[in-house]
C-alpha cells in the first residue's frame, strides 16, 4: 500500500489547557529533528492532530523513527484520495480486497472536518459499509472491538483513509519540562535514566567524566555510542567531556581509600551543577539506583548532594537491576553498557569504599584541596559535540584492540 500521508495524534497533550500549543509546537519540532534524513516530508501541526506528508518519502523508514518520538499517543499511515464518493468507494474496496483474508470483521469510522460535504459522517459510514459488502461479499460488520477499522476523514481538500493504528513512544514532547544535565558514564543505568526523563519532557545534555590516559579512547567513545542510542527520540543531544584527571589524581594522593569514591562524586556534581548553570539547565539527571553500590546507599547520597541544591532526579532509583536491564535491552542500549572500557569511576573505585560516609571528615578531608582551582581548570577544558542518530561509531568496533 503507497500511503501518502501519517496523522499523528497526541494523547496526553490534549489536557494542557493554554499551554497546549507550547507543547504541540515543541512535538513539531521534535519530529522533524527525528526524521531530518526525509527532506520531503512537509509536517503540519495543528490542535487536534499532526499530519506529517511524505511526498514520495518511504513510510516504512519513516514509521520507525516516529515510534520513538516523546509525545505521540499513536499515528495512522493514510492514504489521500479526491474528496468525492466515487472515490472515496474505489479506494475503500481496493484496501479491504487487499488485507481481507476471509476471517476479519470490519468498521468504517467517518469523520468530517468539512461539513460542506454532501453526506454526513453516518451517512458516509453506511455508503462505503455498502461499498465494502459489495467488494467482500462474506464480510461481517461489527461495531465494538472489529479486527479492521477503516477511518475516513474528510478534510477541507482532500480524503484520507488508514486502517492502521501504530502505538506511539507516550509521555511528553522532550523540552517542554525544561532542560537538565545527565551524568552519563558508561554503564548500563544512566541512559535508561536519560530515557526516562526524556520520556518526561527534560531536555538532556550528557555529562561524561574522563580521565585519560587512565580511561580510554574507546571508554569515550562508548559513552558517545550510549548517547547516539538516545538521539532518535528527540533528534540531538549535546556531549560535553569534561577532563576529570587532575581531580581523580589528587582525590588519590590526599585522601584515604575510603573516601575516594565519595569526593570523586561530590567533585562530579559540583562540576555538573556548574556545566548546569553555565547551559542554563533546571535539574541534574543520575542513574543511582539505591543499594546498588556503595556510593549509591542512602547515607552516601545524603553526603555527596550536600554540595548542591538543585533538584536532583533519579528515574531508576527504586529499580532492581532486572528491571532496569529489560528496560536497556528495550532501548538497545545494553549490549553497548557491557563493552569492557572502564569509566573513571570504574578505574579508580576503591576496594572497600565508605557505604556510610560522614559527612564532618568528608568537609575536612576537602579542606586538602583547592577545589574552586581544580574545578576552574577542570571548566577550563571542556569539549562539548552535537550527537545526531547516526553520528557516533559503534563501540564494538572497538573490540579486536582488546
Amino acid at each position: 500500500m503507497q500511503y501518502t500521508e501519517i496523522m499523528v495524534r497526541y494523547g496526553e497533550l490534549s489536557t494542557k489547557g493554554k499551554n497546549r500549543r507550547s507543547f504541540i509546537m515543541q512535538l513539531a519540532q521534535n519530529v522533524r529533528g527525528a526524521l531530518a534524513e526525509f527532506p520531503k516530508l512537509k509536517i503540519h501541526a495543528d490542535r487536534d492532530r499532526m499530519h506529517i506528508l511524505l511526498n514520495g518519502e518511504d513510510s516504512r523508514l519513516v514509521i520507525p523513527k516516529l515510534e520513538k518520538v516523546f509525545g505521540i499517543q499513536n499515528f495512522s499511515p493514510s492514504i489521500q484520495v479526491e474528496k468525492n464518493l466515487e472515490a472515496l468507494k474505489e479506494m475503500t474496496q481496493q484496501i479491504m480486497t487487499e488485507i481481507y483474508t476471509g476471517k476479519e470483521t470490519f468498521k468504517i469510522t467517518a469523520k468530517r472536518s468539512d461539513h460542506s460535504f454532501e453526506l454526513d459522517s453516518h451517512g458516509l459510514q453506511q455508503f462505503l459499509g455498502d461499498a465494502v459488502i459489495d467488494a467482500c461479499p462474506e464480510i461481517q460488520a461489527k461495531m465494538k472491538q472489529p479486527d479492521i477499522n477503516l477511518r475516513v476523514e474528510i478534510r477541507r481538500e482532500y480524503a484520507y483513509l488508514s486502517y492502521e493504528t501504530i502505538k506511539g513512544a507516550g509521555g511528553l514532547p522532550v523540552g517542554t519540562s525544561g532542560r537538565g544535565m545527565l551524568m552519563l558514564s558508561g554503564g548500563i543505568d544512566s541512559p535508561v535514566a536519560g530515557y526516562l526523563a526524556m520520556k518526561r519532557g527534560v531536555e538532556i545534555e550528557a555529562v561524561h567524566f574522563a580521565s585519560p590516559p587512565y580511561t580510554s579512547e574507546q571508554a569515550l567513545q562508548k559513552a558517545k555510542d550510549l548517547t547516539e542510542k538516545l538521539t532518535p527520540y528527540v533528534g540531538s543531544i549535546q556531549f560535553i567531556e569534561v577532563p576529570f584527571t587532575e581531580i581523580q589524581e589528587e582525590i588519590k594522593k590526599r585522601s584515604p581509600q575510603g573516601y575516594w569514591m565519595t569526593l570523586t562524586r561530590r567533585m562530579m556534581l559540583r562540576l555538573t551543577d556548574a556545566i548546569r548553570e553555565r547551559r542554563h539547565g533546571l535539574v541534574i539527571v543520575n542513574g543511582e539506583s539505591l543499594g546498588q553500590v556503595a556510593s549509591q546507599t542512602l547515607h552516601s547520597m545524603v553526603a555527596i548532594n550536600e554540595v548542591t541544591t538543585t533538584p536532583i532526579i533519579r528515574p531508576v532509583v527504586t529499580m532492581d537491576k532486572i528491571e532496569i536491564i529489560e528496560l536497556a535491552e528495550k532501548i538497545d542500549t545494553f549490549e553497548l553498557a557491557i563493552q569492557p572500557f572502564e569509566d573513571c569511576c570504574t578505574i579508580f573505585a576503591p576496594p572497600q569504599p565508605k557505604t556510610r560516609p560522614d559527612l564532618e571528615k568528608v568537609l575536612e578531608l576537602e579542606q586538602r584541596f583547592d577545589i574552586e582551582g581544580l574545578m576552574a581548570r577542570c571548566l577550563a577544558g571542556l569539549k562539548i559535540e552535537k550527537i545526531a542518530p547516526g553520528q557516533a561509531k559503534a563501540a564494538d568496533e572497538f573490540a579486536d584492540l582488546l
